[in-house]
């Protein structure tokens, strides 16, 4: 058991200069000694305050990216003179930050070499065994989560899973809830599992006299909850009920529901036909959900209305479906290059048959959060002429997608589904932060580069392990390494690093000195002291967990655990507590999000191809967080406190 360090200091004094202290309840003690006679802020306060509220506000609201408001919050703590210019931009040279993005192009290193593939191979035997599947699957999936990035993890198995469900002719929906949730629990295990642990780190270092946790300090609380969670994972799967039931998405162009454009060429024999004859051409059920003539634009168009050269509609169908339709009904597939309309086979002869062409098909993709699609509307991209694949059909989970193909803004978690030959497939998939959801070939890397890959990082971990090293010292040493040994492309390491991660952990770690500067951190914990001062330490530590858990499920787990660090560590003081249980408490709260899509990148990933609804995530994950804070609480007061 570890017991609870006396060596100390201020929880927010990261420097002499900045040292605050708490002198009694209820009054605060500038540098200067002067006290504050009354409960009042000053004018710094009032500006950090506000700001941090509207940052708090954009985290939630998201008008726009996360990284552009953290930005805008570092931007005006500098202009409002709370930030030096000189010390603007120092929260990037964190190790915490040079760490993260290491681990992310290190997991890029060791997908591209083979490396996972290796053992992905034994799950060949399990055929014709789904819970024995979903099982080695989830546990493989956290186990590689905890020494690379959650959602490279969670990359790697995905398409696995999925063909694995495609084969044995079960839904995915029964796999990828549970793969998703796997890969946030083996980032609990080790610092380098997930960027909440990297940044409790890096503020242990600087607002304590301890120094930075170890590599597997975070295991003492992370695996017991991590070994919880895969068994209750294993045996809770029924609480998905007839959630789980969306249509499987298969490798290749067999998923579910898309919604394509075509158009009614000269001379097609559907002209003068009424849309119910149209619907009832293909074997399977497709809609008309949309006409456009001219100006006009009718959503669920009437079966009776009759088609016209020219017209615009939106059909909403299976792929195999929709490419039966077209050519029955002598459609063409539309498409919006720049600013003007070019039919599909102007630049592709065959339009849909080509899915089915041999150097040529379509394969589904499932849009990333970060992608630099996001937000952007079909019209926008220009995917043929700068990458040579073409877009045939968006899927939405929860919402008919009734808007021309041009209009459709994309979102994180849309399934794309995408026509081109295979190789400038992959180029696009790559720079456009894209999760293809075809059957992997298990041999992507060469043997030579996958023993070295995976030799390479072990020996990074060993370095962290013995102290060889600091974390972000080793593992950029490891990158470097890749790169020489032609492991992975400096392009490939460049993109494989998640920028607006690295913005705002860059962007925000200068709030915790302005916070502190300004005397804001030290009147918001004097004013939480009170309750704090009152509660058990159990019920504290679990209140903060908790806290961070809900926090977490509306806005960004990394800012979370900037905002929240601060003020556990001034709680931890004032109630007596160690400051690594409050600081454990804020890691694995924060981690902890199982409750909707939009808490965790993982979450958002699986809901289209999963066929999952909103409420299925509380439905598996409600009680996923309460067994994980109430072994999490005991653990972090047995080891920590």
């Amino acid at each position: 058991m570890r017991r609870a360090p006396t060596n100390i200091r201020s929880p927010w004094a990261s420097s002499p200069r900045n040292r605050i202290r708490i002198a009694q309840p209820g009054r605060v003690v500038p540098r200067s000694g002067l006290r504050c006679p009354d409960p009042c802020m000053t004018p710094d306060q009032i500006i950090v305050s506000l700001l941090t509220l509207l940052a708090l506000a954009g985290f939630v609201l998201q008008p726009v990216r996360y990284d552009i408001v953290a930005m805008l919050l570092l931007l005006g703590l500098v202009l409002t003179g709370q930030v030096a210019p000189a010390s603007a931009f120092l929260g990037f040279a964190e190790p915490a930050v040079t760490t993260v993005a290491a681990v992310l192009a290190i997991s890029k290193g060791l997908q591209s070499a083979g490396t996972v593939d290796l053992l992905l191979r034994r799950l060949g035997g399990m055929r014709g065994k789904p819970r024995l599947q979903i099982g080695v699957q989830t546990g493989l999936c956290a186990s590689f989560s905890a020494f690379m990035n959650n959602v490279g993890a969670l990359a790697l198995f995905m398409p696995v899973a999925l063909r694995n469900a495609y084969r044995d002719k079960y839904s995915p929906g029964r796999a990828l809830m549970p793969l998703a949730f796997g890969s946030v629990l083996g980032g609990l295990v080790t610092l380098i599992g997930t960027p909440p642990n990297l940044i409790i780190s890096s503020i242990r270092q600087e607002r304590t006299d301890l120094g930075p946790y170890a590599l597997f300090d975070f295991a003492w609380v992370g695996l017991p909850i991590s070994l919880a969670g895969l068994a209750y994972l294993m045996l809770g799967g029924r609480l998905l009920g007839g959630a789980r039931g969306g249509k499987p998405v298969l490798p290749g162009p067999d998923a579910g529901s898309y919604v394509a454009e075509v158009r009614l060429r000269p001379g097609s024999r559907s002209i003068g036909a009424p849309i119910r004859a149209l619907e009832g051409m293909a074997d399977e059920d497709v809609t008309v959900v949309g006409l456009f003539r001219g100006p006009n634009r009718t959503l669920a168009p009437p079966g009776e209305a009759r088609l016209r050269e020219g017209d615009v509609l939106l059909l909403e169908g299976p792929p195999e479906a929709l490419h039966a339709i077209v050519e029955a009904a002598d459609l063409a597939l539309t498409h919006k290059e720049g600013d003007e309309d070019t039919e599909a086979e102007e630049a592709q002869p065959v339009g849909l048959s080509v899915l089915v062409a041999a150097d040529v098909d379509a394969v589904e993709a499932v849009l990333r959060p970060g992608s630099p699609l996001v937000g952007r509307t079909v019209g926008m991209l220009r995917l043929r002429s700068q990458y040579g694949v073409n877009l045939l059909a968006v899927s939405r989970q929860g919402r008919r997608v009734a808007d021309r193909m041009a209009d459709i803004v994309l979102r994180p978690g849309d399934v794309l589904l995408l026509q081109g030959v295979p190789d400038k497939r992959a180029e696009a998939f790559q720079a456009l932060s894209l999760l293809p959801l075809a059957e992997r070939n298990l041999t992507l890397g060469r043997p030579r580069h996958a023993w070295l890959a995976g030799g390479l990082f072990l020996l990074g971990i060993l370095a962290v392990m013995f102290e060889l090293a600091p974390a972000h010292i080793a593992f950029a040493t490891v990158l470097m390494a890749m790169i020489l040994f032609r492991v992975l492309r400096a392009d490939e390491a460049y993109a494989a690093i998640d920028w607006p991660v690295i913005v705002l952990l860059g962007a925000l770690f200068p709030l915790g000195e302005a916070m502190e500067k300004s005397g804001t951190l030290a009147l918001l914990v004097d004013m939480l002291s009170g309750p704090a001062a009152a509660l058990p330490a159990w019920a504290l530590v679990a209140g903060i967990m908790l806290a961070c858990m809900l926090l977490s499920e509306i806005m960004a787990n990394n800012a979370t655990v900037l905002l929240m660090a601060p003020v556990a560590l001034g709680l931890a003081q004032v109630a007596g507590l160690s400051p690594d249980a409050m600081l454990m408490a804020v890691c694995m709260g924060t981690s902890c999000t199982f409750l909707s899509p939009i808490g965790h990148q993982s979450n958002t990933l699986v809901m289209e191809p999963g066929g999952y609804r909103f409420s299925d995530y509380a439905r598996l994950g409600g009680p996923l967080a309460l067994l994980c804070l109430a072994i999490g609480t005991p653990m972090i007061l047995l080891v920590w406190g």
